[in-house]
């Protein structure tokens, strides 16, 4: 049994790292803000990533830590430094003090273009932290994340519904379930009998950076993504208009207007959004004796509109 301890537990993809954990038969030791419901086999410790105590109970006598937690979207460009760059550093800290080697860091594609977007930068930034700090490191940078429990691709699913998906300028990206996400960074961390079972496959994994995604080829167009999300829906076609910089520069100011700081598109992700390729690259590929994905884009795409539907989200 390896233990294990992670950040961002109670968020959506971190959820799913504790679901695959779990299953997995390991101990987890897991960071929350707030209390949390018991659960066989985990311990909550509370706290955030600023807070080094609790960092400090996270970590003592871990095998692994599976860093996920991080900001991934605010109107305040200044807190993606404090939560994805010192919050990463306090991680570290933690980590060197208690003796804990095993580090696999959940980062993300943006850091590939850090000037695009503030937020992308402090995911370069906090790798580079990670590269330089002498743990047992690797690295993965997930493309779009979607399944059960997301919101950031919840309003396509919504607009898809009554047959119009608004899309950014051309260009194509890869996405993933959180499943089949979830399953890399738990055997990156704590490999079963099963699955790189040798000291020196497990070692090739370290200080290495991973770009995982769906396993299809060349990743999904614009256009092809907002009509698989309408077929998910029900919808045989879908009107998916590229909109151009300009107009989603204006909807973004629109948007903060309506939900103020809790905006989803913002300025700092348009940025992002109108880069032309954030597809996961094929050299980059995990190593496929340890994980290959299971679930499909179509596949996981109808599953999570199916759990939308259920929990009265769609």
């Amino acid at each position: 049994m390896t233990r294990l301890a992670i950040t961002g537990a109670t968020g959506f993809v971190g959820s799913a790292v504790l679901d695959a954990a779990r299953a997995e038969g390991h101990e987890v030791r897991a960071l929350a803000r707030r209390d949390q419901p018991a659960r066989e086999g985990v311990t909550w410790v509370r706290g955030d990533l600023n807070d080094t105590a609790a960092l400090a109970a996270l970590v003592q006598g871990a095998d692994a830590v599976i860093h996920v937690a991080g900001l991934t979207n605010t109107p305040d460009p200044a807190a993606f430094e404090i939560a994805n760059v010192t919050g990463t550093a306090n991680v570290l800290s933690a980590m060197s003090a208690a003796g804990v080697k095993r580090l696999v860091f959940v980062s993300s594609l943006s850091a590939r273009k850090p000037g695009l977007s503030a937020y992308g930068a402090s995911k370069a930034k906090a790798e580079g932290l990670v590269e330089a700090s002498g743990l047992d490191w690797t690295t993965v940078r997930p493309p779009g994340v979607y399944g059960p429990r997301d919101v950031d691709y919840l309003d396509m699913f919504r607009t898809a519904k009554w047959g119009f998906v608004p899309l950014p300028p051309g260009g194509a990206s890869s996405i993933i379930h959180a499943d089949d996400l979830a399953r890399l960074l738990v055997g990156l961390a704590g490999p079963t009998a099963s699955r790189l079972e040798d000291s020196a496959s497990r070692k090739a994994t370290f200080k290495q950076t991973y770009e995982p995604d769906d396993g299809r080829e060349g990743g999904w167009s614009h256009k092809d993504l907002a009509a698989a999300i309408g077929r998910a829906v029900g919808r045989a076609r879908v009107f998916a208009p590229h909109l151009p910089r300009i107009v989603l520069d204006a909807s973004a100011a629109s948007d903060r207007l309506a939900r103020g700081d809790r905006a989803k598109l913002t300025a700092d992700r348009v940025g992002y959004m109108c880069h032309p390729n954030w597809v996961a690259r094929s050299d980059r590929k995990p190593p496929p004796g340890l994980w290959q994905p299971r679930i499909a884009g179509d596949e996981g795409l109808k599953a999570t509109a199916e759990w939308y539907r259920r929990e009265g989200w769609l």
